[in-house]
């Protein structure tokens, strides 16, 4: 596989998780996987694809995103083709002919295709070998975009039952994988869950004030970069869309009441760099493959955590630094409650509160967003690990200031209003509200009304939010964030006993800050050339009729402008460069390359750090490999950093491949199995004359995890780099005499630097 990947791709190695997800579907098992958007979901069946003997099907709703997959399959010499009601009957008839005759290895197809009694006869006379369920969280009703004509497919599992499947989404709470399982009948399958944190994500909330102000200015910082606003109507796509192009910018709208070709139009010239930003409805979404977003902003509130997770996921798809920021006011809070009244089904409307309560949660806090994010998809993380370094709140200057008096008076509200309300009816009590509701209830009339009038009603909340995480007050109810006191905040009433909490300073010193920390990173690359490559790439991509992404990526062009490549041969070992690719687009590349740096007297550069662990290495934020490197390095075993942070051992052994593959200095005796596993793996290594593990595994069979491959290739590697007079054999008993602690059980104090 190693071979195809490089051959197709242009990629030297897997990213986490993706070699066992492929060998699961090798091997024919029903496999179900979540991974974040970005995180290489599609290799995960477009590899196989080229294995199989007969053609994979792709089932997506992204009926916009299927020419742009396909074109990028092209691209790579990939036979890949798609059936949608965008095609005529005779392009369909085309493509059906294709995939007769065996010259198609990958067909995508929409749902509602496969309810036609014609279709399912057209599948049947197919060879299929593999059926992937792209954003299978469709099927879930208990998911935040269910779709009905997915259903259809546990009919295509029953035509098919020796079939595999695998089903992939980005976002599938606990509650919805065992709803995926069940609808799409998936057998002793496998589950391959990654991590959900995306390390090159900064999230922000602000308050809504002057909201276009600060978005001209968000845009202005990221002039010519791709950019995506969510909206909340029609209506907002189009007046945003408008006042923007007013103030100079190139922005063009998207929602599903457009003309379904000035739709086209619109998401064709913004994927082909035409145009830099797009107003998008938050109910239709949009489906963007584009993977140089740079900033995501949502103008509106999401519906649900899984909604904005997904369309926060479409920004940095290429693994590059971008910005996903949400303005936030309680209006928006009251105008998504109006709509949600209107669910007649009462299931259907408490899950929809329930769900709005999380977002508002989210808006609210006073601590790291992103582990506020991990935490609700289950993901576990490190308490002691600190702040993230790519949020607002821990990106921003903190104060402490006297919370005494303001607790006293937020607890005592919240107890003579009968522990019944949020924190925004908490606010309008404290602060003299003349609302009908407060008149209503008679909470005019309490001793606590109106007492407060140097804190605002945001200032409140942040305070209710910061007493939440104090344990002094608690939620109420699982449906609505209603607050009551706890033991330790009657506590506090009754000694009157002084309060610090801390608080971050004012928006404009955070802005400035997160700017500044932006900035820092300074690119690894030539920048002016980058910008020559950009122009090339934009070139060919629309003499190809092709979105420029497919010709290169943003990641492949920096590796270009910081490699500065003198040859073909040397071009080829840039990542994302294929063999298909290298002779279709090398030459005028690496024409460009040359021109350039003869004009600047440039030389090549083999010296440069990998891509991926560029963005982690100008300060602003702890990777996950990062936060697996400080916990082996406080002495913790691969089982105790596994269960500490909520992963698998397999992928915290993969965490410490990348690592000394990076270059950090890991003392890998003290993480190898067993001496006699160790030889075994060892011996099926040698004998192996692939790059993969995927042979190895299988020589080796079921009882050997890839994680214990990965750390004795690892280790062969290491002794192989730090002697060069050693060959790659190397001796367990050896080892022992080193250090006679090695293998031992439980944690080891480890030497690394």
């Amino acid at each position: 596989m190693q071979e195809l990947l490089r051959q197709y791709f242009g990629y030297d190695e897997f990213r986490p998780l993706q070699e066992e997800i492929i060998d699961s579907v090798l091997r024919g098992r029903d496999t179900l996987v979540i991974m974040p958007t970005g995180g290489g979901k599609s290799l995960c069946y477009q590899l196989p694809a080229l294995k199989f003997d007969g053609i994979t099907l792709v089932v997506s709703p992204l009926i916009a995103l299927m020419k742009d997959q396909v074109d990028a399959l092209k691209a790579n010499g990939i036979a890949a083709e798609f059936i949608n009601s965008t095609l005529t009957f005779a392009e369909i008839r085309h493509v059906q002919e294709l995939a007769y005759s065996g010259n198609l290895k990958i067909l995508y197809l929409a749902p509602e295709r496969l309810a036609l009694p014609d279709f399912q006869a057209f599948l049947r006379g197919l060879g299929v070998s593999l059926v992937a369920v792209d954003e299978a969280h469709c099927i879930s009703e208990w998911g935040h975009d269910f779709r009905p004509d997915y259903y259809t497919l546990g009919d295509l599992r029953r035509n098919m039952p020796d079939v595999p499947f695998i089903a992939l989404t980005a976002t599938a709470t606990e509650r919805v994988r065992r709803d995926i399982v069940s609808q799409l009948g998936l057998r002793a399958n496998q589950e391959y869950i990654a991590s959900f944190d995306r390390p090159n994500l900064r999230y922000d909330v602000r308050p809504k004030r002057q909201a276009f102000a600060q978005l001209t200015d968000l845009l202005r910082e990221r002039k010519g970069e791709s950019a995506i606003i969510y909206c909340f109507s029609r209506n907002d796509t189009e007046e945003l869309a408008d006042n923007l192009r007013r103030q100079g910018f190139n922005a063009l709208p998207y929602h599903a009441g457009m003309d379904a070709d000035a739709r086209r139009v619109n998401q064709e010239r913004f994927i082909r760099d035409e145009v830099d930003i797009i107003a998008a409805t938050i109910a239709f979404g949009m489906g963007i493959d584009k993977p140089d977003v740079r900033l995501v902003v949502h103008q509106e509130l999401p519906k649900t955590l899984e909604a904005y997770y997904q369309q926060t996921g479409r920004a940095g798809r290429d693994g590059l630094q971008s910005d996903c920021v949400l303005f936030y006011s309680y209006g928006d809070k009251i105008k998504q409650d109006f709509f949600i009244e209107q669910i007649r089904d009462a299931a259907e409307q408490r899950n929809a509160q329930q769900k709005l309560a999380q977002v508002i949660e989210y808006c609210q806090l006073n601590t790291c967003r992103r582990r506020f994010l991990l935490d609700y998809f289950g993901e576990a993380i490190d308490a002691s690990a600190g702040d993230c370094g790519g949020c607002d709140v821990c990106l921003a200057e903190r104060e402490d200031f006297d919370a005494t008096i303001i607790a006293q008076k937020i607890m005592s509200a919240v107890i003579r209003t009968g522990e019944r309300f949020g924190a925004g009816y908490i606010s309008l009590v404290l602060r003299g509200s003349k609302a009908e509701r407060v008149i209503r209830l008679g909470h005019d009339k309490l001793s606590v009304y109106g007492i407060v009038n140097d804190y605002a009603d945001g200032d409140i909340r942040e305070i209710c939010s910061m007493l939440l995480d104090t344990g002094m007050l608690c939620n109420t109810s699982t449906e609505y964030a209603t607050l009551g006191v706890t033991a330790e905040g009657r506590e506090f009433l009754k000694t009157r006993n002084e309060l610090t909490l801390s608080r971050r300073k004012k928006q404009a010193a955070a802005t400035s800050s997160g700017t500044a920390r932006r900035q820092k990173g300074a690119a690894e690359y030539d920048t002016a050339l980058f910008e020559r490559l950009r122009a090339l790439r934009r070139r060919i991509a629309s003499e190809s009729a092709v979105p420029p992404y497919v010709v290169f990526g943003d990641a492949t062009l920096q590796q270009m402008a910081s490699r500065i490549p003198q040859d073909l041969n040397a071009m080829s070992r840039i990542s994302g460069v294929g063999a298909v690719k290298l002779q279709r687009y090398g030459d005028e590349f690496l024409s460009e390359i040359l021109g350039y740096a003869q004009e600047h007297n440039i030389t090549a550069n083999t010296g440069m750090r990998r891509l991926e662990y560029a963005a982690s290495d100008d300060g602003l934020r702890e990777s996950t490999y990062d936060s697996t490197l400080r916990l082996l390095s406080n002495g913790l075993s691969v089982e105790e950093v596994a269960r500490q942070r909520g992963l698998a051992t397999d992928t915290i052994m993969g965490h410490i491949d990348r690592l000394v593959e990076s270059g950090e200095d890991i003392d890998l005796r003290l993480y190898l199995p067993p001496p006699e596993r160790t030889r075994r793996i060892q011996d099926a290594m040698l004998a192996s004359d692939s790059k993969s593990l995927v042979p190895v595994k299988e020589a080796l069979g079921e009882d050997y995890s890839y994680g214990e491959l990965r750390i004795v290739r690892a280790f062969m590697n290491q002794q192989a780099t730090h002697d060069s007079d050693e060959s790659k054999s190397y001796s367990v008993e050896k080892i022992r005499q080193e250090d006679p602690s090695a293998y031992e059980k439980g944690p080891k104090k480890n030497t690394m630097s």
